[in-house]
């Protein structure tokens, strides 16, 4: 698992990004956040998953936070 951070979330469309810790930006959608929640803070430091997305794109998926 890689670990990055939320840097964005708009919880009306269920679409955020992670910045990795190497750097860059990855999409999710809420779908991914691991406990069903469908909601995570911005700042949470997150353990993710690189899942393809669409258009060829990789994408954050099965995120979990961080302790």
């Amino acid at each position: 698992m890689l670990v990055g951070m939320v840097v964005e979330f708009h919880e009306r469309a269920g679409l955020g990004a992670v910045e990795p810790v190497e750097g860059g930006r990855l999409s999710f959608h809420c779908t991914q956040i691991a406990d069903g929640s469908r909601h995570i803070e911005v700042g949470t430091q997150v353990r993710y998953e690189l899942v393809p997305g669409n258009l060829g794109v990789w994408e954050a998926g099965s995120l979990e936070p961080v302790g």
